[in-house]
């Protein structure tokens, strides 16, 4: 029977991880709360994948450790800041646009969902997306002139049904 042993550098990582675990997690949660356990899993991560340049004393391993930690934590404060700018721009983007009554809505896509799909998706790509009926006859590979022939057949329709749901 062949036994499995550990290599020393999977030895020297468990033992270090035992030890610098908790204070690993207190570091990270100083900082930045609940998500420290993320953190912590991350930077676990990263030394597993490099435990070959783990230092064999145990305080310079201890510092190598809390290096990968910092990184990761430098890393973690990058990637929410592009978040945050990320949302900022979003939000000055959709707010810049106008707000449809979602009344409206509602009955827009009721009217479209009675139409046949292929002519509810050239009206929405003309009206929602901004698209051309030249661009639509590429995406949907027809030509131009068949896409507006769909197109008026489904504007007949959705008149026709406004018609029927007008009030008098």
């Amino acid at each position: 029977m062949i036994g499995r042993s550990r290599s020393r550098d999977e030895r020297d990582y468990a033992a270090l991880m035992a030890e610098a675990s908790p204070d690993l997690l207190a570091y990270f949660e100083r900082r930045v709360g609940a998500d420290g356990a993320d953190l912590l899993a991350e930077t676990m991560l990263i030394a597993w994948r490099r435990r070959s340049e783990l230092p064999r004393e145990v305080e310079p391993a201890r510092m190598w450790l809390f290096g990968v930690a910092r990184n990761v934590l430098r890393n973690a404060a990058r990637s929410e800041l592009r978040r945050e700018r990320l949302g900022g721009a979003l939000r000055e983007v959709l707010t810049a646009r106008q707000v449809e009554d979602p009344a409206d809505v509602v009955a827009m896509r009721d009217l479209l969902e009675r139409l046949d799909p292929d002519l509810a998706e050239i009206v929405t790509l003309v009206h929602w997306d901004g698209w051309s009926l030249v661009e639509i006859g590429r995406l949907l590979g027809m030509p131009a002139s068949t896409v507006r022939g769909r197109y008026q057949r489904a504007k007949e329709e959705l008149r026709a049904q406004l018609a029927v749901r007008a009030p008098r």
